[in-house]
């Protein structure tokens, strides 16, 4: 039997909540502690890790490290702590799991990779700091992935991700109203779609443009005296290197929808279709006979049985946390590592200068990626 990790999580709103429902849906994983300066989302978390479980509760991040009750961390607190939070908690050598994105600003971003890249160079030790795009995850994207490294669709030249989706949930203190918190809709939201662009492509992004507004959501929302400027809509184009390009089509007030979101894959050979809500893949491959193409259209329901904890995205989060716990046992690196989240957020902010400018905007001229290498 493998040890046991012990995680503390740190920020116990619904992502914390959920979080933790995963981990006790692993194999040998406990939830020791968790801080949140608030204390309802500390009751939160009791409640479901069970209020007869024994739960150390502490108010801020360096207090749950130095209790020396963990062996892992997971970052689910609001968007614009976490730069604060990582800091310390990278110093601290335990393993980390980051819910997305990874920071609010660029720059940010950047200096948390930068510490994280250092401390590893000085120490050398087996730090696991994984970025957490559990998209990746989900089984239909999974399936088309595999169907993408086998050649099905030949070379990718367009992806088409849709999201269509109700609006943005109450959060504590209504943080995610504002962009100066969240980092904007296209970095909070959509780091998602870029990294899954990217991972379809397998080339580093280069040109983006973007149209987007706040048209219906919050409209009316005034907190302190601030009026909520989160965008609710937009259009995103993302060129690559290797010539191939990226859209998505983001709504957030298109919750009448069958499937909250579609991807779509073409290539020089065919087509490949994720619909994640009913759990669906179509594999189309092009014929000669482009008439009677439709013929050669199949769709298959995609399940994985691995899933113990269905959760907010289908069962997605629970496979991230099974190899996150497997890379901490076994002393590999992360899978999906902050460079992959630097990368994806990168393209959202690209996308909101975009917008306030009306005008493309390139990867090489963000200051922050100079000389940063694409792994995708």
């Amino acid at each position: 039997m493998a040890e046991e990790i012990r995680y503390g999580v740190i920020g116990t709103g619904m992502m914390g909540v959920e979080h933790i429902s995963n981990i006790l849906a692993l194999d040998n994983c406990a939830v020791t502690a968790v801080a949140d300066p608030h204390p309802a989302s500390l009751d939160w978390a009791q409640v479901a890790v069970g209020l007869d479980t024994p739960l150390a509760k502490f108010t801020t991040t360096e207090e749950l490290i130095g209790s020396g009750l963990c062996d892992a961390l997971v970052v689910a607190s609001p968007n614009f702590t976490h730069h604060d939070v990582l800091l310390p908690a990278i110093e601290s050598g335990l393993h980390l799991l980051v819910e997305k994105p990874l920071c609010t600003t660029l720059a940010d971003c950047r200096e948390v990779l930068d510490l994280a890249g250092k401390r590893h160079e000085d120490t050398g030790e087996h730090q696991v700091i994984w970025m957490g795009l559990e998209y990746r995850y989900m089984p239909p994207v999974q399936r088309v992935m595999a169907e993408i490294n086998a050649g099905v669709v030949g070379d990718v030249k367009m992806v088409a991700i849709r999201e269509h989706r109700f609006p943005f949930l109450v959060k504590v203190g209504n943080w995610n109203r504002f962009s100066k918190n969240s980092g904007g809709t296209l970095v909070e939201k959509c780091c998602h779609f870029f990294d899954l662009m990217m991972q379809a492509t397998q080339s580093r992004p280069v040109r983006v443009m973007a149209s987007g507004a706040q048209d219906v959501n919050h409209l009316d929302e005034v907190y302190d005296g601030e009026r909520s400027d989160i965008l609710d809509n937009a259009y995103v184009i993302v060129e690559f290197e290797n010539g191939s390009r990226g859209m998505l089509d983001l709504c957030m007030f298109a919750e009448a929808s069958k499937n909250e979101r579609e991807i779509s894959v073409v290539g020089h050979r065919g087509k490949l279709e994720a619909l994640d809500t009913e759990s669906v893949v179509r594999i189309g491959r092009r014929t000669d006979d482009i008439v009677s193409g439709i013929n050669v259209v199949v769709e298959e329901q995609v399940t994985d049985a691995r899933i113990k904890h269905q959760g907010l995205h289908h069962g997605a989060s629970y496979l991230e946390h099974v190899d996150f716990a497997e890379a901490i046992r076994s002393g590999r690196p992360a899978g999906v590592t902050l460079l992959d989240g630097l990368w994806s957020a990168a393209v959202g902010f690209a996308a909101h200068r975009s917008l306030d400018t009306g005008l493309p905007v390139l990867i090489d001229d963000l200051p922050e990626m100079q000389g940063l290498e694409f792994t995708p």
